[in-house]
């Protein structure tokens, strides 16, 4: 087959989850002797034509001058270009910059989408973006031959809301299990003796609620918060907790080894998004042996299930800081572990996608009655 995937920055990773997904995914179909081109932004640092055996195309991306608008014209630039080729598949991996440009995607293609989460309720947006992000995700629908749930929880959503079925496959992690209590040094904690949040401090990942419960449980063990807090909401938040001592605003950690270690050398993992699908984070905790605390929802039951404490209320979050331990729930950190090789390995996923693009090419192929 002969696959683009657009709908990211690029590779190799230097950005989130889409773009880690992109990597994995694009180099597995490469090295099973498909033609894989990823689309990246212009401003992507890496500067060859291919990796690993996947070509990359660079298209011009304005973001930094324009602002979220030049996700637009990003996404644009990929599509003109992708019309130039006879791609076999087309994998949009989300919509909110591009299902407007729906009516240039080339006919004789394939379209997947990853229909990421419920983009346009998070509150960071206003409410005339939120509106155009509901549009958006109805064009999506309409505009793509197969649509993927990275979720339970989204798959149910786009039954309910379109009444169309889609394919779920989840997102994936690699287990991790050679720990190293020095990568952890470098912020002043010991192994066991810190809790941890890591997250896009948004008021929908729940950040605000769990740090009021770490408040109130009047804890003296370290709370480590890891995103960027150089935000308009970043900076209410460290207004707020200033005066908690023990809570820490690292800032952003880029370095999946550090961030591993921490991970597992973790008292609590909190975990408080509630808008999204399977978050990659979720996943790592989970490949990385940690005790979670979730917050309680459909998207986080669905992956979890029974292996992890939930959370509400900042109420409920003070108690179970004042209370649990990770010594304590071992079970959980062992099934959620256990979950990663079982349901949710990159080679699984990696191979559910090729299935799935192969499945469906031979069912446009076959003569239509």
């Amino acid at each position: 087959m002969k696959i683009a995937v657009l709908g990211t920055r690029g590779i190799p990773n230097h950005y989130g989850g889409f773009e880690q997904f992109a990597e994995f995914f694009s180099v597995y179909a490469a090295q099973k002797g498909h033609e894989v081109v990823v689309y990246n932004s212009h401003n992507h640092p890496y500067i060859e034509q291919s990796y690993k055996g996947v070509q990359i195309v660079k298209c011009y991306d304005p973001e930094y001058k324009m602002g979220t608008a030049g996700q637009y014209i990003y996404d644009l630039n990929c599509i003109l270009d992708i019309r130039k080729r006879k791609f076999d598949v087309v994998l949009q991996l989300g919509y909110t910059s591009s299902s407007i440009w729906s009516f240039l995607l080339p006919r004789k293609a394939l379209i997947v989408t990853n229909m990421d989460g419920l983009e346009w309720k998070r509150t960071k947006f206003s409410k005339p973006v939120q509106k155009l992000l509901r549009f958006s995700e109805k064009l999506a629908v309409k505009s793509s031959d197969v649509l993927v749930a990275d979720s339970i929880g989204i798959q149910q959503h786009l039954q309910q809301r379109f009444g169309v079925d889609s394919t779920y496959i989840p997102y994936g992690a690699f287990q991790f299990d050679q720990p190293d209590a020095a990568q952890i040094q470098s912020f002043e904690v010991a192994p066991h003796q810190y809790d941890l949040l890591i997250a896009r401090l948004e008021p929908e990942n729940n950040v605000e609620t769990i740090l009021d419960g770490v408040a109130l449980a009047k804890q003296t063990r370290k709370m480590l918060v890891i995103g960027n807090h150089q935000t308009a909401f970043g900076n209410y938040l460290k207004h707020k907790f200033g005066n908690t001592h023990n809570i820490v605003f690292v800032g952003s950690v880029y370095d999946l080894e550090k961030l591993n270690n921490l991970r597992y050398f973790s008292n609590i993992y909190f975990h408080g998004h509630s808008v999204g699908g399977t978050n990659p984070s979720l996943l790592e905790a989970m490949a990385s042996q940690a005790y979670i605390v979730a917050h309680n929802n459909i998207f986080n039951r669905a992956i979890l299930k029974e292996n992890a404490d939930y959370f509400s209320t900042a109420e409920e979050v003070a108690d179970l800081v004042s209370h649990k331990q990770k010594s304590d729930n071992l079970r959980f950190v062992s099934e959620n572990f256990g979950a990663i090789a079982t349901n949710f390995s990159w080679e699984k996923i990696n191979d559910a996608y090729l299935q799935l693009f192969t499945t469906r090419l031979a069912e446009n192929q076959q003569p239509k009655n």
